[in-house]
């Protein structure tokens, strides 16, 4: 708050000076104390409301220089009048208030031209001059101000808006990225644990193991299937051991070798390869297909005969891995999902995966046994069948990309900056041609009542007092100088007549002599030269002109 007065009262002082100095060294009218002292009154007024009534404080600002010239043009306030122009302009975010502050202005000038006895069209010119240029333009100039700062705050709050969205879009894709080797982790643990299982039962069923052995067997068989579904719930979450990229490799074996190393296991499977040239990525996922259905069958469907087939085409590879009913008593179904994700992996590369029981037989061809749609000593077998396109880029788990993705960013705040440069330079542009406009016909005016006010020296000389002024009409112009230099006049006008007042010269922007011209009943009854500024009042220069004037 401190602060924020002394910003407010260096303001004051700043524009107090020229409107104190000013009548000093003589760019004004002389002024009264009482009225200088006002004026600086109602500049401190506005120094401290402009915070909070922006408008209130330009209407203080301009009062002064209104009061002292109906233009509003005047030295002493007119870096004031900008000054808060500006403020309005940065400090209002509304546009309603500063156009009826500029209206409120412009009329007040008005009714006070309209009251003087002077020619309007000029006055009014000047003051609509002077409020486009000290203060419609600074306005501009404090909204493109505010307009420019608002805009950068917004870009750089969207930027770390991105930033945040950023940072959650790859802690969700590390996250996915975790639940994917997990799984992973999990189908490949649990075929091994089924291999496991698998010799385990292999063991029990020996002719010459001891009972205490056999049961020891069995009871490591059971723990393996335990193990196998305890896995899938345990291993659901990775914990984070640092920001090392996860191996995401599969296993190096071709599905040959992983056919070879079940069967070594005890798991009656048979392999058959047909085609050959399929691509690494297609290898893998082959590898992978293959995994889960041995997995599934050697935990479903124990001891039940396997057939494992591949086919490539040289577009497509077929697995079909396919077992027969279970011998003994079947594994109770499990809550797996491993060929459901399987299936949701091999869609999204544009592959397919079909699972389903199949008719019984030690070697049949139906569906692969594998899932929870398990297999019992009655029923068929189960087959699984999987087409995989040699256009595989890489085996990775489906992400959901358009979760995976950020959303596309908006527009860059730049354009949105180069629109408002946009609008504010039109503005400015349409400002200053309503200025050039204003500007251009206030010369025209002028210079057409001077040219249209000029009274000949020798028409001036011809007229004589007494000349009706029917007569003397004839050789008057048709305009008379609407704002005389009556206070340089060596003598006052007669009492009761209406006088006159004509210029010597058509030259423009230079000071020449006047002469006056009084009518009384119908009468003239006074000419009197008016000398141009600079000429001693002692009636000397009237009678020089005067002279000169009767000589031409």
């Amino acid at each position: 708050m401190i602060r924020r007065r002394s910003q407010d009262a260096l303001l004051w002082l700043a524009l107090a000076v020229p409107a104190a100095s000013a009548d000093a060294i003589g760019l004004n009218e002389p002024r009264t104390a009482w009225q200088q002292c006002a004026g600086l009154a109602a500049l401190a007024v506005a120094a401290a409301v402009w915070r909070r009534r922006p408008a209130l404080a330009f209407l203080l600002a301009a009062a002064p220089g209104e009061a002292a010239a109906p233009s509003l043009f005047t030295a002493s306030y007119g870096m004031a009048l900008a000054a808060f122009a500006f403020l309005l302009g940065k400090q209002g975010p509304r546009l309603r208030p500063a156009l009826l502050a500029f209206a409120a202005v412009a009329a007040a000038g008005t009714v006070k031209i309209a009251v003087r006895d002077v020619d309007p069209v000029v006055e009014w010119l000047v003051l609509t001059a002077t409020l486009l240029f000290g203060a419609v333009f600074p306005w501009l100039g404090g909204r493109y101000w505010r307009q420019s700062r608002a805009l950068t705050a917004a870009a750089l709050a969207r930027a770390d808006q991105l930033e945040r969205e950023q940072r959650i879009v790859a802690d969700r894709a590390r996250l996915r990225e975790r639940a994917r080797i997990a799984q992973d982790m999990h189908d490949s643990l649990g075929h091994e644990l089924s291999l496991i299982a698998v010799r385990a039962g292999a063991l029990q069923l020996a002719a010459d193991l001891p009972e205490h052995h056999r049961a020891a067997a069995g009871d490591l068989r059971a723990a393996a299937a335990d193990a196998t579904d305890r896995l899938r719930a345990v291993i659901g979450v990775l914990r984070d051991e640092g920001d090392e990229p996860a191996p995401l490799a599969p296993p190096g074996e071709t599905v040959a070798q992983l056919v070879a190393r079940a069967a070594e296991s005890g798991l009656d499977v048979r392999y058959t390869a047909t085609g050959t040239g399929a691509p690494e990525p297609t290898e893998r996922l082959a590898h992978r297909v293959v995994q889960e259905a041995l997995t599934n069958a050697a935990k479903y469907a124990p001891g039940a005969p396997v057939t494992v087939a591949t086919a490539h085409d040289g577009t497509r590879t077929t697995i079909t891995v396919t077992n027969g009913p279970a011998p003994g008593t079947a594994a109770p179904p499990g809550g797996g999902s491993g060929l459901a994700d399987l299936r949701t992996r091999l869609t999204s590369l544009g592959g397919t995966l079909e699972a389903g029981p199949h008719g019984s037989g030690p070697h049949g061809s139906g569906p692969h046994g594998s899932g929870p749609r398990g297999t019992g000593p009655d029923s068929g077998g189960f087959r699984v069948r999987a087409s995989i396109p040699a256009d595989v880029t890489a085996p990775a788990a489906p992400v959901d990309t358009a979760a995976a993705r950020p959303a596309d960013p908006p527009p860059p705040p730049s354009g949105h900056l180069a629109h408002a440069r946009r609008r504010t330079v039109l503005a400015f542009g349409a400002a200053a041609a309503t200025g050039a406009v204003l500007v251009a016909g206030a010369f025209g005016w002028y210079a057409y009542t001077e040219a249209h006010s000029v009274l000949e020296p020798a028409d001036f000389a011809a007229l004589r007092v007494g000349t009706p002024q029917a007569e003397a009409a004839a050789v008057l112009p048709e305009r008379s100088v609407a704002d005389p230099p009556a206070d340089r006049a060596p003598t006052p006008p007669p009492a009761g007549a209406t006088c006159r007042y004509y210029r010597s010269s058509g030259r423009l922007f230079t000071s020449s002599t006047h002469y006056r011209i009084c009518f009384e009943n119908g009468k003239l009854v006074d000419k009197t030269v008016i000398p141009k500024a600079g000429t001693d009042r002692d009636g000397r220069a009237g009678r020089h002109d005067q002279e000169e004037a009767g000589q031409r």
